[in-house]
């Protein structure tokens, strides 16, 4: 078990996701991921329903407002990287084509929240701790594992993201591989044909046998076992309610954060 008390400036730290369908969604993961759940009320009849795994937080998940539905927005993850101060990023991401779509502002006591837009369209949230620092386990089965980016234009997002974190790269011919501070802390993909979008990657024992467990939980697979050179094994799947996600299977363990 890989516990974390604290993540370092410019390390993915938390995961949510916005659900058109958040009771199914959330009997999706728990069968899917072990997950138990604690329920917050947020006021205006909503729930933010905060998942755990071996009594640490692990993810959460919450349904669309009545605007969101009727604006048509798709169930998605939404991504998580810890800073320093939001605030003063905020003239960091305009400065480099990003756009700030609301924030920065308090939620709760929890922490201070930026949520943003790269120059490829990605969203993305900046997460100032308070009480509350993300995630506490990470990188073990049913934990969020990794965070790659989809986007056109993995160029202009590398340059965005080293100005805004500091970010630094490799390339293996197909995969570029992000690294903060040293440390793994996640990847980008080139894909022309797709909606630029951030996506969690959870930990899973066997990737064959979670597989059959979305197909038999009402999700969706949409792109079928993959195999990499290092022997871990993935694949990307949907929830009933239409998010997307990895499932992971690590050849070996390499937290990047302790």
């Amino acid at each position: 078990m890989y516990t974390v008390r604290e993540y370092p400036h410019g390390t993915f730290s938390w995961a949510d996701n916005s659900s058109t369908d958040p009771e199914t969604a959330k009997a999706f993961y728990m069968n899917l991921l072990g997950w138990r759940k604690m329920e917050h009320p947020i006021g205006g009849g909503m729930t933010y329903t905060v998942f755990q795994l071996e009594g640490e937080d692990c993810a959460a998940l919450s349904g669309m407002s009545p605007d969101q539905l009727q604006a048509g927005i798709q169930s998605q993850w939404n991504n998580f990287v810890t800073v320093d101060d939001v605030d003063a990023l905020v003239d960091v991401v305009t400065a480099n084509d990003g756009r700030v779509i609301y924030g920065p502002e308090d939620v709760f006591d929890s922490g201070r929240m930026l949520h943003i837009q790269d120059p490829t369209g990605a969203l993305l949230n900046l997460w100032q701790p308070y009480s509350s620092i993300g995630a506490g386990i990470v990188n073990t089965v049913g934990a969020m594992s990794l965070n790659e980016l989809w986007t056109a234009d993995v160029a202009l997002a590398k340059d965005f993201y080293h100005a805004l974190f500091g970010w630094e790269y490799t390339f293996d011919g197909i995969f570029t591989r992000i690294f903060n501070r040293g440390r793994f802390n996640g990847g980008m993909l080139q894909l022309d044909d797709v909606e630029p979008i951030w996506l969690p990657h959870f930990h899973v024992a066997d990737v064959d046998a979670a597989i059959s467990r979305v197909k038999e939980l009402g999700g969706a697979i949409h792109i079928d076992r993959h195999v990499d050179a290092d022997g871990s094994r993935w694949s990307v799947v949907a929830d009933p309610a239409g998010a997307l996600f990895y499932i992971l299977q690590l050849a070996k363990a390499d937290p990047w954060v302790e």
